[in-house]
């Protein structure tokens, strides 16, 4: 029967197990092997450093033809500078998405395509995720009300949200666009030794400061991603 597995499987050994139609989402496979395996039919959108498959190594093939490879590769620095840098890449990347969006009307960007989130609600879902992982733990302010969390987190008791709200496109883009400034006006001045920092998120502990950014980065990139993908569909039905 299909079971859902979260947290730390860290070194679990799958020996004889079928997992055909799996799905792995927001997984760390760093260091997994596979053997005695069959990959028929598997789509994988993942971030390929060291790769061999059947003995070759694919790395560098897949990544040639990665458009997503440049932005990727950016997204878990080991410095300051590098921070900045994939925050900058990844504002450019979601001016072009917004520029997408108010291109087609008010109504559209509300519609959920494939049952995924809208437009509006997935710029809300990153209000959420900024303020879980940066506004709330490292600067020490409110969530704001607009915020909304995923599925699997919606029955934590966030402090200040308000699951009744519609905001409009354009309320939702503005508290976006202050959490961005604030992120990155943090970013401008954050050092390393900031980095290992412990910080304590709500419903996930305590995590270094590193970390916050890196999965600040993960929900922005993405949900972009996702983004493009529906607009691209809306544009299409129009």
């Amino acid at each position: 029967m299909p079971e859902e597995f979260e947290g730390d499987l860290a070194g679990a050994v799958f020996w004889g197990a079928d997992l055909s139609g799996a799905r792995f989402r927001d997984v760390n496979l760093t260091d997994a092997k596979i053997s005695h395996a069959w990959l028929v039919n598997v789509d994988i959108d993942a971030l390929v450093d060291t790769v061999v498959i059947n003995g070759v190594d694919v790395t560098a093939y897949v990544n040639e033809r990665d458009p997503w490879y440049p932005l990727r590769a950016m997204l878990r620095p080991s410095n300051p500078e590098g921070t900045r840098a994939a925050w900058a890449a990844l504002e450019d990347e979601w001016a072009k998405t917004v520029t997408l969006a108010k291109a087609l009307p008010e109504d559209t960007l509300h519609e959920s395509v494939n049952d995924e989130w809208s437009f509006v609600k997935t710029l809300r879902h990153l209000v959420f995720a900024m303020d879980k992982w940066f506004t709330a733990p490292i600067l020490g302010e409110r969530f704001h009300p607009i915020g909304l969390p995923n599925t699997g987190s919606v029955g934590f008791p966030w402090p200040g949200l308000d699951y009744d709200l519609t905001p409009s496109v354009a309320d939702a883009l503005a508290v976006r666009a202050d959490r961005a400034t604030r992120f990155r006006d943090y970013l401008a001045s954050v050092s390393a030794t900031d980095f290992t920092r412990p910080i304590d998120v709500l419903e996930n502990g305590t995590n270094l400061l590193q970390e916050c950014i890196y999965t600040v980065f993960e929900e922005e990139f993405w949900h972009n991603r996702y983004a493009q993908r529906d607009l691209a569909q809306l544009e299409a039905a129009k």
